[in-house]
């Protein structure tokens, strides 16, 4: 390793030092939730006293704050606890599709495909093809980091090339490019329901569908992955030079007679279901359009896509399972939605008092008020257009080297900044893209991001003395030029005032 990458890395452990200490001195984000419940019901009461309100510019109407000390405010939070989180927009749309997705996984489905994917490429186009599998990884949760980063570095090794620059560049395409993808994946309909709790401070019938920011998303895919192998070939692998280490190249196992004929049967059942939704979607009075209007956009095919997203993977998994003789009985299907449940239980928990917080902030109108005095503070100093996004985006960037879960971050930035963007004429699903550049261009460099620690064991196995700094070290340039690159692509996408999504504009 040459001197300055040396001082690069000497820079970069005492940049997560700082940033570790800062992490660890933060409760549990759970705990924190209910921290800031406490303060939104004091803020409240403080705020109440003072007699501040503002003119709602769309109605006109006066917004006084509501106190939670308040006689009612204690009655309404009695009466509400338990429908805030049964009624938390987000966690009956995780729950659905991470049952189907964890029949795909435990049936075999899922890593099948990633092995027959990275193995069938060229040697030359190995790069694009590791980036691109984990950009589409995780659509499929924690899939890409327990599988495709570790499978990446053995790949890397047995054909010659430096492991770690495998292992950097399946990473890349998992946690940088996170939000990205060609697929409807479990995040969509986890960040719309909380971009719509938070729209409707402003507007009560506002509603944010999953596939809202799926056209730039999917341009990104191709965008991102073109970057990730730019970045991987030029910048990463020659700073790693050639691979030294004492670890020795593993035999990699192509698929079995059994795994093939269970991809196979999946294969077909997917197309089966693709050509039923075609069905009900191509004629004018398609099964899957609106009853009334005949509409695409507004139709349960649109609404009920986490539900198709459910079967889809559930079918395909069991196919797969039938075929690769993984899933002998009803038993082994259960086993795998029972599965993907248990890693739940902490998001659960966060759930709860995450639903509290965005119900108490949306009952004080302290959402709305700061919306309005903010957006107004904005107007005054010129903030806007493409400058204000730029700052959100960076913004986002910083809040999540110390936060590490996307639902929980934006759940605390959604009502503020969604209601103020809108005030300003932007559209939620706007102000969500830019939320989740910024949110997915830090994670490999974030010690908070939830397999951080995995990936550090992961490496170690190539380079016994790698560490934090190791990592961030190398992630670093993806981390840079993604947050650069993909913020251009998102002003092309405003000056060029394309739809973000399926009925979505950039536009209120």
């Amino acid at each position: 390793m040459t001197d300055s990458a040396v001082k690069n890395k000497n820079w970069s452990d005492k940049f997560l030092s700082v940033v570790e200490r800062v992490g660890n001195a933060l409760p549990h984000p759970a705990t924190l939730f209910a921290i800031m419940c406490l303060l939104v019901i004091v803020m409240s009461w403080l705020i109440s006293l003072t007699g501040l309100s503002v003119k709602h510019p769309g109605t006109g109407e006066q917004i006084e704050a509501f106190n939670l000390l308040s006689r009612d405010g204690l009655h309404l939070i009695l009466n509400k606890l338990v429908t805030n989180f049964t009624g938390f927009a987000p966690l009956g749309t995780v729950l659905v599709a991470l049952l189907g997705i964890g029949i795909a996984e435990g049936s075999g489905l899922i890593g099948s495909l990633l092995r027959m994917l990275v193995l069938g490429s060229p040697k030359k186009l190995l790069t694009v093809v590791i980036v691109f599998c984990g950009v589409m990884s995780n659509a499929a949760s924690e899939v890409g980091y327990v599988l495709l980063v570790p499978l990446s570095a053995v790949i890397f090794l047995s054909v010659g090339r430096h492991p770690v620059a495998g292992l950097a560049a399946a990473f890349a395409g998992v946690s940088g490019g996170y939000s990205a993808n060609l697929l409807i994946g479990t995040i969509d309909p986890l960040l719309a329901g909380l971009s719509q709790e938070a729209a409707r401070i402003i507007d009560p019938l506002y509603e944010v569908n999953p596939a809202c920011n799926y056209y730039f998303m999917a341009a990104s895919t191709f965008f991102i992955t073109a970057i990730g192998t730019w970045v991987t070939e030029k910048v990463v692998e020659p700073r790693l030079g050639p691979y030294t280490g004492d670890e020795k190249a593993d035999e990699l196992q192509r698929l079995s007679p059994d795994e093939k004929r269970g991809v196979k049967y999946a294969g077909l059942t997917v197309l089966v279901l693709i050509g039923l939704i075609l069905g009900g979607l191509i004629p004018a009075d398609g099964y899957l359009r609106d009853a009334e209007t005949g509409s695409i956009l507004k139709s349960p095919f649109m609404s009920g896509v986490v539900v198709i997203i459910f079967f889809a993977a559930a079918a395909a998994g069991i196919a797969y399972g039938i075929g690769a003789k993984t899933i002998k009985s009803d038993a082994d299907v259960m086993k795998g939605m029972a599965k993907s449940m248990e890693t739940l239980g902490s998001y659960i928990v966060l759930v709860f008092f995450a639903a509290q917080f965005v119900a108490f902030f949306n009952w004080t109108n302290l959402g709305i008020i700061s919306a309005i005095k903010g957006a107004q503070f904005l107007q005054g100093i010129g903030a806007d257009g493409i400058p204000l996004m730029i700052a959100f985006i960076l913004v986002s960037a910083l809040i999540n080297l110390v936060m590490g879960s996307a639902s929980a971050k934006w759940a605390i930035m959604a009502p503020v900044f969604i209601p103020m963007f809108m005030l300003l004429g932007y559209s939620p699903e706007y102000t969500q893209v830019a939320y989740r550049i910024g949110d997915s261009v830090t994670n490999v460099i974030s010690p908070m991001m939830s397999y951080f620690a995995l990936i550090v064991a992961f490496i170690q196995r190539y380079d016994k003395k790698a560490g934090i700094g190791t990592i961030v070290s190398t992630m670093i340039p993806y981390s840079v030029i993604f947050l650069i690159s993909w913020t251009l692509l998102l002003i092309v996408w405003v000056l060029l005032e394309l739809p973000l999504g399926p009925g979505s504009n950039i536009y209120m």
